[in-house]
Formats: structure tokens, C-alpha cells, sequence
């Protein structure tokens, strides 16, 4: 469990670092240089990444809680939706327009859904770690930038994309969870 707690930590970390430490963040680049932080960056969040995913298989679940039965039948609608927040992040949409942070909302929700689907010690530290990191990041990103500019209106046929995405997305997540994760969605 101890790599799952340090993989939920590392990444965390590493998230929080721009938005917290603007000071550390420029000192990091002025004495690496741009290219070298971002690449110590990058392997930094594959090596948080890695530790979770062997945290993750090597911790026995231990059921904690029972998991109420809706809180399983709105993981898939949830996840879908936690998914289009996701990948409308990237693209314009007016998901921008009421949502200030899409792609933490997402996450944020895949963190709900995921702990309302698993009541065991290991979703827990995996899940709601994530999910607390999500939240504090909103926080964080608000205080650094300011009152919230919403975009402008766009087409209706700019949802077209975060939704196929999301699509895609949720049919690859659905069918390699047993492979990334262990465990078989029911």
C-alpha cells in the first residue's frame, strides 16, 4: 500500500508545484533550462504514475464500506460524463462556458463514481486522494488566476467533439480496465 499512498502523493505534488510554487517552478527552469524541467517533469509524473499502478495490484482490497447499489448503476453514466469534462478541456466548447475547469471536473467525478462503485482500503487512497487533489487544484488555479473570463458562445456543434471523445474514451476505458486495472467492469 505504501506505493499507492506515495503515487497518489508524488502525483499530487508535482500537480500542485505550478500553482503553488510559481517561485520554485522558475528557479527549477532557470537553473535546468525549459526542455530538461519538462522532460524531469514528465518522467517524474510516469515514475508517480508507475507507483500507483504497482500500489494499486500489490494491495489486497479490503472492503471498508459496502458500496450502495446506485452508486454502481451511475458509475457508467458518470464515468461517460467524467470523461466528455475530460477531453472538452482541450478543445473549444461551451462546456468552457459553465464549467471553469473542465478536466478537474472530470477527474473530480471519475474520483465520485468510482468511490460510490468500490468500498474497498486501496479505492479509498487511490480514488479520494485523486479526487482531493482535483478539488485543491480548482482552488489553487482560482486563487492564482483570478475571477473566472467565460469564453465566449459557440456552436452547438462544438460539443461534438468532447462528446465523441468521450465516446471513444469510455468504450477503450471500458474495455481495457481489466488490463490497466485488474478489475472487470460488471
Amino acid at each position: 500500500m505504501i506505493w499507492l499512498i506515495l503515487g497518489v502523493i508524488a502525483w499530487s505534488s508535482l500537480h500542485l508545484l505550478p500553482s503553488l510554487g510559481r517561485n520554485v517552478r522558475g528557479a527549477l527552469i532557470a537553473r535546468l533550462g525549459e526542455g530538461p524541467y519538462k522532460g524531469l517533469f514528465s518522467l517524474s509524473l510516469i515514475g508517480a504514475i508507475a507507483a500507483m499502478i504497482v500500489g494499486w495490484r500489490s494491495t489486497p482490497p479490503v472492503l471498508v464500506y459496502s458500496p450502495p447499489a446506485v452508486g454502481i448503476a451511475l458509475a457508467k453514466p458518470g464515468m461517460f460524463l467524467a470523461l466528455v469534462l475530460f477531453f472538452a478541456s482541450g478543445v473549444p466548447s461551451n462546456i468552457k462556458r459553465f464549467v471553469r475547469h473542465p478536466q478537474l471536473t472530470g477527474v473530480t467525478l471519475w474520483s465520485l463514481m468510482h468511490l460510490l462503485a468500490n468500498g474497498e482500503s486501496r479505492s479509498l487512497i487511490l480514488f479520494g486522494g485523486l479526487g482531493l487533489w482535483a478539488i485543491a487544484s480548482m482552488v489553487c488555479i482560482n486563487r492564482r488566476d483570478g475571477a473566472w473570463q467565460k469564453p465566449d458562445p459557440l456552436p452547438a456543434s462544438a460539443e461534438i467533439k468532447p462528446l465523441v471523445a468521450g465516446v471513444v474514451g469510455f468504450a477503450i476505458f471500458y474495455f481495457a480496465h481489466p488490463w490497466i486495472a485488474g478489475v472487470k467492469i460488471p
